[in-house]
């Protein structure tokens, strides 16, 4: 008998408690709903150079669902980051209805060859053009796909090893062949072959830099293409001049000096020609 009376109690108290903790959750759910945690500001903080009120309120704030309680966090930093120039978003609750966001915006470096741009860390992002050349024109990259962060440091490593010469990089492409060729400011292409090691592409640039003072005063600004592919020097082709094969050259040099057209550029035949290293 005892027994069944403390069964009864524990029964019992059982049930009180389902009471009160259901009281309790409709009394919660009813407070959270009432008014005031409506979400009625949404604060905007952090790099917005690129994006505006009416872009974000477009595209991200339209879809924000719930108030202080049940709006969710991860849904809407994804909202905001689906965005364009939006690279991350942190989302926090302010008491009692309101949200802040902290924004990190792409920083553009470069175009990419599928139209899309690359950000200074090598991340590829879709935005309009014409707002990233603010400050002038982008260099161009150019990569087979998943190459954007390679391409994005070889970019840094040309723009530092050129540096003595004054130009910069405006473009950078690797090939599918994973070969390397740059066009500096002034409109010199440079061809580097494919990349070994990084110390081989530091090696050929720094031939390359250190021989064109040189190169400069004999053809100044019409230099307009260099094989840098060579072990032990470069080949380089100035505007206006017309390359012969070796044997074209050795043609040209055993005709009779009557028959010669005085009107054909004259050819510089190297010493020894030197196999390129790809």
């Amino acid at each position: 008998m005892w027994q069944n009376v403390r069964l009864l109690n524990a029964i019992a108290s059982a049930l009180v408690a389902l009471v009160v903790l259901a009281a309790l959750a409709a009394g919660g759910h009813w407070l959270i709903q009432r008014p005031i945690f409506t979400l009625t500001a949404v604060q905007i903080d952090g790099d917005v150079s690129h994006i505006n009120g009416p872009t974000l309120r477009a595209n991200a704030v339209s879809r924000l669902k719930g108030n202080f309680f049940t709006i969710d966090l991860d849904a809407t930093r994804a909202a905001f980051e689906a965005v364009p120039w939006v690279r991350h978003a942190s989302v926090r609750r302010v008491w009692p209805n309101r949200l802040s966001v902290t924004i990190e915006e792409y920083k553009p470096l470069a175009t990419w060859n599928d139209g899309r741009l690359v950000s200074v860390d090598g991340e590829l992002f879709a935005a309009n053009l014409a707002e990233a050349e603010d400050d002038g024109k982008l260099p161009e990259f150019a990569g087979p796909p998943g190459s954007e962060k390679d391409v994005t440091a070889r970019y840094y490593d040309f723009v530092r090893w050129f540096a003595p010469l004054k130009m910069k990089p405006e473009a950078v492409t690797l090939s599918n062949r994973y070969a390397w060729s740059v066009r500096l400011s002034g409109g010199v292409q440079l061809a580097l072959g494919r990349e070994r090691t990084a110390e081989s592409l530091a090696t050929r640039s720094r031939r390359f830099v250190q021989a064109y003072p040189q190169v400069a005063a004999r053809w100044g600004n019409q230099i307009e293409y260099a094989d840098l592919r060579y072990p032990n020097g470069f080949a380089v082709r100035a505007a206006g001049m017309r390359f012969l094969s070796e044997d074209q050259a050795k043609k040209l040099a055993a005709a009779p000096v009557q028959k010669r057209d005085s009107q054909k550029p004259a050819v510089a035949q190297p010493a020894a020609r030197q196999k390129r290293s790809q």
